[in-house]
């Protein structure tokens, strides 16, 4: 059983756009933005939508990246995220709710308060190369708990086809 997300990574160089998760799945960690695809929307349709929710900026320069798929040791559930990269938004960033904005220099990226395997596919994104991916954990990381890697597959691609 598979579920898609989204997640949009605003990057220009040397900064990047991350927000602390203030709610839900991977509460109290660094992410990027996103979330889950609604009925009838298409992934990148879902991907602006979220960025939205959760920054209140509108992406004008959006390119899919990256496809990771996660898993979780004994859930037969696989989450299929979508990986964005925006080079260019219109609006004015804005707490919400769920997310709390706040740049980073590309030197200092919190790896220790992110996903465990963040530290792992950031460097393909950063470096502007295309990767598919998959990651199991032993269970999902929350702001005590960083979940450990049981099995990783990363490739550099030239398509996502």
């Amino acid at each position: 059983m598979k579920k898609q997300l989204t997640l949009c990574l605003i990057y220009k160089h040397p900064k990047i756009l991350l927000g602390m998760k203030k709610r839900g799945f991977g509460v109290g960690r660094w992410n990027g933005f996103g979330g889950k695809v609604s009925e009838n929307e298409t992934v990148e349709e879902a991907a602006i939508r979220e960025l939205k929710e959760e920054a209140n900026i509108e992406a004008t320069n959006i390119s899919k990246i990256g496809i990771l798929s996660l898993g979780f040791e004994n859930d037969p559930k696989i989450l299929e995220m979508h990986v964005f990269w925006v080079s260019s938004f219109k609006g004015e960033i804005q707490e919400s709710e769920e997310m709390r904005p706040e740049w980073f220099s590309v030197e200092d990226i919190p790896y220790d308060d992110m996903w465990s395997s963040d530290m792992h596919w950031y460097p393909i994104f950063l470096s502007g190369k295309k990767f598919r991916g998959r990651f199991l954990f032993d269970k999902p990381s929350d702001a005590e708990y960083s979940a450990k890697i049981l099995e990783k597959e990363l490739l550099e691609v030239d398509n996502l086809d």
